[in-house]
Formats: C-alpha cells, sequence, structure tokens
C-alpha cells in the first residue's frame, strides 16, 4: 500500500496560468436542479406549544442549488455552463429559471416536468445557525418520454461541450440510462468526465475522469466509516467504480485523490473560516471541472478546486467563487 503524499497549495503564477485557460471553457452540467430558499431572522423564544424556537422572519432570498449551483460557478469564472435538468411546472420552477437567468445561465437544457415538484431546499437561520432545513421533492426515477427528451438534451450539451459534470443529489434525474448517454457522448469528443455521486446510481458511472465522493457517501459504498489512515479498500474500490481517479473530499482534512497505478496524494484544507459548508462540494465540482478542461493535470484541478472551496465555506449560504476571490486568497 502506497503511503500517500503531500501535495502543497499552488502558487499565484500556478493559479494565474489556470485561471487565464479557464476562462471561455463550455461545461456541460447535467443533473439535479434546486432551488433554494433561505428565512432568516430573530429567535428570541421559545414557542409555547413545543420545546422549540420561535423564528421571527426577517429576510428572505434565493439561491440556485445543486447542478445549477455547478452552473452559476462555471457562470462566475467566464466559463458557459450548458446546464441539463428538470423542474416542475409550478411557482418555484419559475423562480427558479428567473434566478438562472439573473445569473447568465441558458434554459435550453432545463425540461419542465409537469408530473414531478421542483426540488426545494428552504433553510431557516437565526443569528448565523441553521435551525432547521425543509425539503420539497420527489426522487422518483424519471423515466417515459420526459426522459427521452432530457437524453437528447444531454446528448446536444455534450455534444457542445469542452467538459462533462454529472452532479447527482438521488432525486432521480441521472438513471443509468442518461448517464450511459452522457458518458458515451464525452468519451467519444475526448473530454474529462467530472462525476458528483450520491447512493443509488454509485456504480453506475464507469469512464469518468475523476469520480468524487464526499467521505459519507464514500463511507455508504464501501459500508464502513473511512479511517484516513487505514486506506487500502480505495484501490479495489477505484478499479470497481472504472474511474481514472478517486477524488474524496474530506471537510476539514482537505482531500484524498487516488489514480489507476495506486498513488495517493493528500491536498491539506486551505479554508481560513468555516462560516457555511452549503454548496462546498459544488464549488469543488465546478472549478475541479474547469481547470481540467482547460488542460490542467488532474492534481493541479484538485488543488485549485480545494483553494475555490476555502473561499466559500467563508460565505454563509450557497454561493459562488469568483477569480478574484482565488487571487485575493492565493495572495494571503
Amino acid at each position: 500500500m502506497t503511503t500517500p503524499s503531500e501535495a502543497g497549495p499552488l502558487s499565484a503564477a500556478q493559479v494565474e496560468a489556470l485561471l487565464t485557460r479557464i476562462a471561455g471553457q463550455r461545461i456541460a452540467v447535467v443533473g439535479d436542479i434546486m432551488l433554494d430558499r433561505y428565512l432568516v431572522g430573530a429567535a428570541e423564544r421559545l414557542s409555547p406549544e413545543a420545546p422549540v424556537p420561535v423564528v421571527s422572519i426577517t429576510e428572505r432570498h434565493e439561491a440556485l442549488g445543486g447542478a445549477a449551483n455547478v452552473a452559476a460557478n462555471v457562470a462566475a469564472f467566464g466559463g458557459t455552463a450548458l446546464l441539463v435538468g428538470l423542474v416542475g411546472d409550478d411557482a418555484a420552477g419559475s423562480g427558479l429559471r428567473s434566478a438562472l437567468s439573473a445569473a447568465g445561465l441558458g434554459e435550453d437544457g432545463v425540461l419542465t416536468v409537469a408530473a414531478r415538484p421542483t426540488t426545494v431546499k428552504t433553510r431557516i437561520l437565526a443569528r448565523g445557525q441553521q435551525l432547521l432545513r425543509v425539503d420539497e421533492e420527489t426522487d422518483a426515477p424519471l423515466e417515459g418520454a420526459p426522459l427521452s427528451e432530457l437524453i437528447r438534451r444531454v446528448e446536444t450539451a455534450v455534444g457542445a461541450s469542452d467538459a462533462l459534470v454529472l452532479e447527482d443529489y438521488d432525486k432521480g434525474v441521472l438513471v443509468p440510462a442518461l448517464i450511459r448517454a452522457a458518458i458515451v457522448g464525452a468519451t467519444a469528443r475526448k473530454i474529462p468526465i467530472v462525476v458528483d455521486p450520491k447512493y443509488r446510481s454509485f456504480f453506475e458511472y464507469s469512464g469518468a475522469t475523476v469520480f468524487k465522493p464526499n467521505r459519507p457517501e464514500l463511507a455508504a459504498a464501501l459500508g464502513a466509516a473511512i479511517d484516513t489512515a487505514q486506506l487500502a479498500a480505495l484501490p479495489a474500490l477505484l478499479q470497481r467504480l472504472g474511474a481514472a481517479h478517486l477524488l474524496v473530499t474530506l471537510g476539514a482534512e482537505g482531500m484524498l485523490l487516488l489514480g489507476q497505478s495506486g498513488e495517493m496524494t493528500r491536498i491539506a484544507a486551505q479554508s481560513r473560516e468555516v462560516f457555511d459548508v452549503s454548496g462546498a462540494g459544488d464549488t469543488v465540482t465546478a472549478w475541479l471541472v474547469a481547470a481540467l478542461a482547460a488542460g490542467g493535470s488532474v492534481l493541479d484541478a484538485a488543488r485549485l478546486a480545494n483553494l475555490a472551496a476555502g473561499v466559500e465555506v467563508g460565505k454563509q449560504g450557497v454561493a459562488v467563487v469568483t477569480p478574484a476571490e482565488l487571487r485575493a486568497a492565493i495572495a494571503q
């Protein structure tokens, strides 16, 4: 078993070289589109009806979530995101389309399916702390005519892109037929494929360039907790996945990168102050695929994504990270 090597942060010159090449990349982002809602207020007392805080709401706002947040990050660094997914024929779907337009994102790949609700995550916050999250969604696998139409839109987007992201939140969009169509198209074009997986389709992504689970997702796949001092199971898992690289995000412990030849590299976390981890995984995915599309190595792409994650967790809620913020971070 190879002992993991340690990778230091990118230099300012390396970051600048990647940022210069990233602008203008076209990224197909396929997966579960969500709307994130935030209700912010003050909690000064407990309810007389139950031992729960009463929150007086003073602020409401919405943000793009899931695959839409990955696409928003692509737009923020000057790339073009070809977003493919679905929304419901409801008020949340209309709000999500408005948010896409405000972020400069196209809607050609976004399919409205009347029989399914738009996925909405509502977070209630007080004094900077999240008290509750309410999810409105369905996770039934997509099928029939909507699936056929979405596959057609996936093939169109992949055919016009420099890289592909498959962003899975187990909401039923990334079913095996759609996954295979996307990977076959990207492989034929010889473009990088980055997968952000969830449990249901975990082993359906053979052919990916980088397979990027977090620690809980990987633990669920292995059926055991992940001890970063005991990593003997990972090479066999990578072979089973059929991916070229495995990139495990470990929160405050950073990342672990594994290649087909068994080499492992640890990448230390670079967050200065963690305020909110919401959306950090989406930020990692966006910057990782951008650097790969621009011709960066997998290691350099992971280190750039790690830097971006350190910026994102210093913000409240789901947020994008800009090149200017990366330059400021590396300067510090």
